[in-house]
């Protein structure tokens, strides 16, 4: 167990790294041939010129004046300096809203963390439980131990103050959730009032089309809104399953940068033709000219699009029954996504459409009707996942501790024992274990949401964020305290009757607050401070510059700087929530540790989201009712979690005013729930109508049709000649739209031809009649 020392030594480590990182960062981003991997943002909004294209050629790759070097850490001051509203405006509000996060926290645990220190940890001190457990029980404890719960005897009336303090700290995270959830709710809907028009904002994605023998799902559909939205529906978009024709193209731009490569090499020594050998990843095979190889492979690469693409527009059974369609106005579209079209709400369902550059193509080809199938399969394999990753979580932190390590490698123990080493195992080693076991863990959950088949960007982080943040409560926090515990007291449990054993694991608990120490420090300061350093995309980009990079173009591809991996960051950020709310009344020393972590984190994440993140879609903070819903249940488990713990302290007394708090913070978010989050599912018909009008007031002329057209076209199909491009101005809107006739038999139909179909007018005295969809 890490002792106080071993704790300095570990936080002595931390920082140490953290300024190593931080130093780093502060030099390499003064280097102009740097430039574009710090400030890459700039440079995609055309607001930032590269420093290495004039001046001597030394002052092109390093920054030859010497005053920068002593302002280093003037990226901190300037990160702050950027009001909210203009950074809204720089870097859209699901980034905004994201760094609000790390400041809510900074809200949440500075009082909490002032009341706690200046209450808790007297009445913790000043006992000596512990002194005594561990000579008449074999209790292992720390000088840390001595600052917790663990420490006040049992049945003592001390546990009052515990019990104030967790009606404190409830009562003020409820008050700072309930405005933050205001604040951002507000700030949703100005985003929306003002933000430019967008194509989502006027189209809605339909799925589960019925089938028909006699029309095209293009046709059908185009039917179906015309009849029953026939003032307001303006341009459909079917959706088509062309994941075969993408992976054609990403195969071509792949062979494209070889052979980029292999001309820019030759171009640099026209003496020899560069070879390659065409077996496996070029380790064998028949060495052959490298650039004569990609030419023919293109060739035949772009046959092979242009046939598939034929095949694509052409086969009706590449066509989804889904279709993106887009409406004359906002409002109409907020009544048609937030409506059942059909008698059977099985058939016909709408939802709003998401951006272009949020669409997550390959998942529209899956069937609607196997989503739930899909998303059953993964809820059974993400359950085996969880619970199955706990043996070697157990295993993995059992050995990294002196006992562990000492069993395993005893041939070791005299250099295990060496103090140095020893504070550096107990105090370091845990934490890093844990964070690299876990590094995979992200891409494995990416891969299950994509396979449940969410059509967007944003719902794909949200899905995995949810399932990462599961999976750190029950494996990063449970298993860790209740395995971890457990394992540090086994020789106690060994000796003690069955009856004693809940009492031990009562005092246990408390004590793996010593882990979460190291890991925070390990994972929330050297890790944020390594952030800031971007070394992966560093290499990565100047390995591109060298052998890639011909033009301008390539220039910004390589320096492409990703988005915020919410998926990732937010987990991360909730478990931080969860320690904090948990400890603050167990084990109140972890509390500065944690706040180190949220003022670090906001001012590196602050900073990259000006100068490096691009996001790739706008979401308008959708995010937001996961955030506020995770942060009430880390409250509700602390809260669960301290009753079940002063149960063990023959605290049976003042235990049962606990169970007032958990009834009252689920109360709480359901009042939440039913005031804010509306604001971030539907979009109120009296919004819509006010930015429709505002823009009819100032734009008269408007062609909308042509905006929306080919706004939801498949990316493989962009940069073709647009189909027929019929205008429509702002006096035709105001007309009645003409119905368009089926070729169905058995039903009726309406006397104007179809604008898809090729049919003649039905006949008056014909089967064919209006149809009433």
């Amino acid at each position: 167990m890490a002792t106080l020392g071993d704790i300095g030594l570990a936080a002595v480590f931390n920082i140490g790294s953290a300024f190593v990182f931080l130093l780093a960062f502060a030099i390499l981003r003064l280097q102009p041939f740097n430039d574009r991997v710090y400030f890459p943002k700039w440079y995609l909004k055309g607001l930032r010129s590269s420093p290495t294209h004039g001046g001597a050629f030394v002052k092109k790759f390093v920054n030859l004046d010497f005053r920068s070097y002593i302002k280093f850490l003037n990226w901190m001051p300037d990160a702050l300096k950027m009001p909210e509203e203009e950074l809204i405006d720089h870097a859209g509000l699901d980034s905004a809203v994201y760094l609000r996060i790390y400041l809510m926290g900074l809200k949440i645990f500075v009082p909490i963390a002032i009341l706690s220190w200046t209450v808790l940890v007297p009445v913790n001190w000043t006992n000596s439980t512990l002194v005594t457990a561990a000579k008449l029980a074999n209790i292992t404890a720390s000088d840390i131990d001595k600052l917790s719960i663990s420490n006040i005897p049992l049945g003592s009336q001390r546990f009052w103050a515990h019990i104030v303090m967790a009606y404190a700290f409830t009562f003020w995270t409820c008050y700072v959730l309930l405005k933050e959830y205001a604040t951002v709710a507000d700030m949703r809907f100005h985003f929306l009032q003002t933000e430019r028009r967008r194509p989502d904002q006027y189209s809605v994605l339909v799925r589960n089309v019925p089938p028909d023998p006699d029309e095209s799902v293009s046709e059908l559909v185009e039917h179906f809104f015309l009849v029953n939205h026939p003032d307001n529906y303006l341009t459909s978009q079917v959706v088509y399953n062309a994941n075969k024709l993408a992976s054609l193209v990403e195969k071509k731009k792949q062979m494209q940068n070889w052979l980029d490569y292999y001309q820019l090499k030759f171009s640099r020594n026209s003496t020899n033709k560069p070879l390659m050998k065409t077996g496996f990843l070029g380790l064998w095979g028949k060495k052959v000219d490298a650039i004569d190889h990609y030419k023919s492979e293109i060739e035949n690469v772009s046959k092979e699009i242009a046939a598939e693409r034929e095949k694509v527009t052409c086969d009706p059974k590449s066509i989804m029954p889904a279709a993106f369609v887009s409406f004359k106005t906002r409002w109409a579209a907020a009544v048609c996504a937030q409506t059942q079209q059909s008698r059977n709400p099985t058939l016909w369902l709408t939802d709003w459409a998401p951006e272009p550059r949020d669409v997550y193509w390959p998942n529209l080809a899956i069937p609607y009707v196997s989503l739930t199938l899909r998303r059953l399969i993964m809820g059974v394999a993400f359950f085996f996942l969880t619970f199955f990753f706990m043996i070697p979580i157990t295993i993995v932190q059992s050995l990294a501790s002196i006992e562990g390590l000492e069993k395993v490698l005893s041939f070791l123990k005299p250099l295990i024992e060496v103090k140095v080493i020893k504070a550096f195992i107990a105090g370091v080693l845990p934490g890093l274990a844990l964070k690299l076991f876990l590094i995979f863990l992200p891409t494995i959950l990416m891969i299950m949401s994509k396979f449940e088949g969410f059509i967007s960007l944003s719902s794909l982080m949200r899905r995995s964020a949810a399932r990462y943040y599961v999976f750190n409560l029950v494996n990063t926090f449970l298993c860790s305290v209740i395995v971890g515990s457990a394992l540090q007291q086994l020789k106690s449990f060994i000796n003690q009757s069955p009856s004693q054993i809940p009492k031990t694991i009562g005092m246990a608990i408390p004590m793996r607050a010593t882990f979460f120490i190291t890991y925070i420090m390990v994972d929330g300061w050297a890790g944020i401070a390594g952030e800031i350093l971007r070394l992966k995309p560093l290499i990565i980009y100047h390995l591109k510059n060298f052998f890639l990079v011909k033009t301008e173009k390539d220039r910004e591809e390589a320096m492409d700087p990703g988005s915020l991996e919410f998926n990732t960051g937010e987990p991360q950020i909730q478990l931080y929530f969860l320690l904090g709310l948990v400890y603050a009344t167990v084990t109140p020393v972890l509390l500065p540790f944690i706040l180190v972590f949220f003022a670090l984190a906001y001012v590196v994440y602050r900073h990259q989201v000006i100068n490096v993140y691009n996001q790739e879609y706008e979401s308008a903070a959708a995010y937001w009712p996961d955030v506020h819903g995770r942060i009430i249940t880390a409250l509700v488990i602390s809260q669960v979690l301290m009753m079940g713990l002063l149960a063990t302290k023959h605290a049976a007394q003042s235990t049962p005013f606990l169970i007032a708090l958990p009834i009252l913070t689920i109360y709480f978010h359901s009042f939440c729930k039913g005031r804010y989050e509306p604001a971030f599912i539907r979009y109120p018909l009296e919004e819509a109508m006010m930015k429709d009008t505002l823009e009819r007031a100032r734009d008269q002329n408007l062609n909308l049709k042509s905006y929306l057209q080919n706004a939801y076209l498949h990316p493989v199909f962009k940069g073709e000649d647009d189909d027929e491009d019929e205008e429509i101005d702002g006096i035709k809107w105001e007309t009645e739209s003409e119905l368009v006739p089926t070729k169905r038999f058995s039903q009726r139909n309406t006397p104007v031809p179809s604008k898809i179909g090729s049919s003649p007018p039905p006949s008056q005295h014909g089967t064919n009649r209006i149809s009433n969809l």
